[in-house]
């Protein structure tokens, strides 16, 4: 997986989130899940370094863990090999909702409060998310490398409603596509394959449209 494919997996669950009311930028999500996982969406979904730590499960992490060695900063040394247990989730969103439910603690006030994406990044070192001193330099890195910021910009774009979405899709796009595919079935009673697929290939494109708008209106595709 090549970092481009990975930041098109991550970036719609990170905007849908700033959209749902995320404290944490976009552009700021993407880069940690880059830096703390090198791009890669290992199996156990852990894309932000959250550790076990005393936490309880809750409805997102189900107290599955996974134990790694990394390496971490004490007194400004870097010590690597130490033991660490992540937290594993079934699916990427679980695990950024956790970590949301982490930074609705005291001690993330100042992350939660930052207004840019650029002091987001430093409070996440300051608060103590990260022993890694060059931590917010990174993740700025990651931000202006891969044009992170166009994340958040999306993310502030006004949502289509969803009462009207469904709207257009009850009222003309779903008997649109059910004419077509009575059409289709008839086509293919009759033998005639060539007018049964262009049939086909019309309420598809329909069907297609239908959860292009659900998707605008935050809705789930079918």
């Amino acid at each position: 997986m090549t970092r481009e494919e990975f930041i098109a997996v991550v970036a719609p669950v990170a905007v849908q989130l700033r959209k749902e009311g995320s404290p944490i930028f976009p552009s700021v999500r993407i880069a940690q899940a880059l830096l703390e996982t090198g791009g890669k969406i290992h199996a156990w979904n852990n894309l932000v370094g959250y550790k076990v730590g005393s936490g309880q499960p809750n409805g997102f992490w189900k107290g599955k863990s996974v134990s790694t060695k990394t390496w971490e900063v004490y007194n400004g040394v870097r010590v690597d090999g130490v033991q660490a247990h992540w937290r594993a989730y079934d699916c990427i969103e679980d695990c950024f909702r956790d970590q949301d439910l982490l930074f609705n603690w005291s001690r993330y006030d100042r992350v939660r409060a930052a207004r840019t994406p650029q002091e987001q990044t430093e409070m996440l070192r300051v608060c103590g998310y990260a022993t890694d001193p060059e931590y917010t330099m990174k993740l700025r890195r990651l931000i202006a490398s891969y044009s992170l910021e166009q994340y958040d910009k999306e993310a502030e774009e006004p949502m289509l409603n969803a009462g009207v979405a469904n709207t257009v899709i009850d009222t003309w796009m779903s008997p649109a596509w059910k004419e077509l595919d009575a059409k289709r079935q008839e086509a293919e009673r009759a033998g005639d394959s060539a007018t049964a697929a262009a049939y086909q290939e019309q309420a598809e494109y329909i069907h297609w449209l239908a959860n292009e708008l659900r998707k605008a209106s935050g809705q789930q595709t079918t």
